[in-house]
């Protein structure tokens, strides 16, 4: 057995005119969250579980050609007529055969016809049927259901979620960012370009907009709002609910390469007072970002931002070196400098780079804590925009002279 390769995503087909859709390669996610065509000449087996190739796999990003259709990405939920007259049905999975001359091709469908009942947990019977006993009409801009496809993608990660809808043909993407949780859609547009969130939110409607900008860090939303004309910024604000609305104003206060405008004003903060077994408790909130959840803050009250002076910082790993019952007030750190709103990005990145740290405090000029900025938000803004997309030098056919194994379904 050879070496993994990566996961099946995808199965790439081209329709003919008389037989059903031939395939003609494999879409795969290699390491490094790339996706990648794997054409269907190099596969030698298509087993349960496993896809078993050889010879040379071409690593640069997929891309679909002119004609080229992609199964789950595409064909599944779409409506197709039965040419048998009886009606419609909905595409909800499809299997590929191989055929005596080795080619493979689209054999059976698993259709779902469409519910006789009113109740709402009622679902339509399902039947298989061959490619020729349907009919494939869909008109450009018919709308296609993309809940089978947001179910596939329900075990991605964030990042992954985000390269994979921007893999998608766009009028597809919009199809399944409708369909998409707002907070599952949210964090998705988090780990795009800023372009790309702006083209997703505008199509989405104002009012489907400010939910998802609510569902989003405050420092997220304000990087996508910066962006828009003035007059749209205020409408979806106005729109949002008040208190996130509020953080996102205060963010937008600041340039976008300062401290101020990196940072999240939603840090860890508590008193003096408060023991370490209260801070573990609040470090151990299942949403709270593994970079805010390394330290919490001690101020004097409120503590909400705009704190009261700030005293100093207790971090994560300090704490597990003492009692539950130990007051924070005896274990800061005071040695550790915050930084002010209006410093700059590289400024902030020299900081967390001279200190091994991945998050710090932002302060105005009062010493009043307003947010902290981490070390993902200083990556975010000095890698180039199009990092998440970027094919590296990396980028070249590699040659495998054993099988190479690629997992998951095909």
């Amino acid at each position: 057995m050879g070496d993994r390769l990566g996961r099946v995503r995808d199965v790439v087909v081209v329709y003919r005119k008389d037989d059903p859709p031939r395939v003609v390669g494999l879409v795969c996610e290699i390491p490094g969250r790339r996706h990648v065509f794997l054409s269907i000449g190099r596969v030698t087996t298509i087993q349960s579980g496993q896809v078993i190739t050889t010879g040379l796999i071409n690593v640069r990003r997929f891309q679909a050609r002119g004609g080229e259709v992609r199964v789950l990405s595409e064909l599944v939920g779409r409506k197709v007529d039965l040419t048998d007259g009886t009606g419609t049905a909905v595409i909800e999975d499809v299997a590929i055969e191989r055929n005596r001359l080795g080619e493979w091709a689209i054999g059976q469908l698993f259709l779902r016809r469409p519910k006789t009942s009113a109740s709402p947990f009622a679902k339509g019977a399902t039947t298989f049927t061959g490619w020729a006993d349907v009919r494939d009409e869909q008109l450009p801009g018919q709308a296609q259901s993309a809940e089978q496809l947001v179910a596939t993608f329900s075990e991605l990660k964030a990042a992954d979620l985000a390269n994979t809808l921007l893999d998608l043909p766009e009028d597809r993407m919009l199809e399944v960012a409708e369909e998409l949780s707002d907070d599952r859609l949210a964090d998705a547009l988090e780990e795009m370009p800023e372009d790309e969130q702006v083209h997703i939110l505008e199509a989405l409607g104002d009012e489907r907009a400010a939910d998802i900008l609510d569902a989003m860090e405050p420092d997220d939303a304000a990087d996508v709002l910066a962006q828009l004309p003035a007059d749209q910024r205020e409408e979806l604000l106005d729109l949002m609910e008040p208190d996130e609305a509020d953080d996102v104003r205060a963010l937008l206060q600041y340039g976008p390469d300062t401290a101020g405008g990196l940072m999240t004003p939603e840090p860890i903060v508590l008193s003096a007072d408060s023991t370490v077994a209260e801070a573990l408790a609040v470090i151990r909130r299942h949403e709270l970002h593994p970079a805010l959840a390394a330290a919490v803050f001690i101020t004097l009250p409120p503590y909400e931002t705009p704190t009261g002076r700030l005293l100093g910082t207790v971090h994560f790993q300090r704490m597990l070196r003492y009692p539950p019952h130990e007051r924070l007030g005896a274990i800061i750190d005071d040695t550790l400098e915050p930084v002010h709103a209006t410093a700059s990005a590289a400024s902030v990145a020299r900081l967390l780079a001279s200190y091994n740290l991945v998050s710090l405090p932002v302060v105005d000029s009062a010493r009043r804590l307003v947010g902290a900025v981490s070390v993902d938000d200083v990556l975010d803004h000095l890698l180039p925009e199009d990092w998440r997309s970027h094919d590296s030098a990396l980028d070249r056919p590699t040659h495998t002279s054993e099988p190479t194994t690629t997992g998951g379904r095909a």
